[in-house]
């Protein structure tokens, strides 16, 4: 932030490559539930069992295509740099989103480890402002590197004057 602007650039980090890890995970816990529910309604409901099983066939095949590529493609995409002006992120697939928090609008920091998350050494960095937009999430961090983000944004924003507008 010179005189005032942020400059909207591509942010420099990537993820932590353990992150394809967690959301292929994911996907497959999304995959799997209702494979399964098709499945067995097609070996009880035998009037519809072709109809059933082809839907669970068909839900498979595209679950699993999603679950091996959506991740990769994520991870490419998916940025994030912290710098003494702002945190920026770009997330998205299809539509990609590109956000920049003034540490003058930083409210709180957290750090959050799902079940999943644990379970890959990852965290989730939460940075809530005063936007309407809501927080910035950086997600698929390593969860030391997560800590040592939040604590560093915490003494960042504790030496920032709040924003007057």
């Amino acid at each position: 932030m010179t005189g005032g602007t942020v400059r909207l650039r591509p942010p420099n980090n990537t993820l932590d490559r353990r992150v394809i890890g967690w959301w292929r995970t994911q996907w497959l816990l999304l995959t799997v539930v209702p494979v399964a529910v098709l499945a067995v309604l097609g070996v009880l409901v035998a009037p519809a069992r072709p109809w059933l099983l082809l839907a669970a066939g068909v839900v498979a095949v595209l679950g699993a295509a999603v679950t091996v590529f959506l991740p990769l493609w994520w991870y490419r995409v998916h940025r994030w740099e912290v710098t003494q002006d702002a945190v920026y992120v770009r997330t998205g697939f299809f539509w990609q989103e590109w956000r920049i928090a003034p540490m003058s609008r930083i409210q709180t920091v957290d750090t959050v480890r799902g079940p999943l998350e644990q379970a890959f050494r990852l965290a989730t960095v939460i940075v809530t402002t005063a936007s309407s937009k809501g927080a910035v999430k950086i997600e698929g961090l390593d969860h030391e590197l997560a800590a040592e983000l939040a604590e560093r944004l915490t003494l960042i924003t504790q030496g920032t004057p709040g924003d007057a507008t």
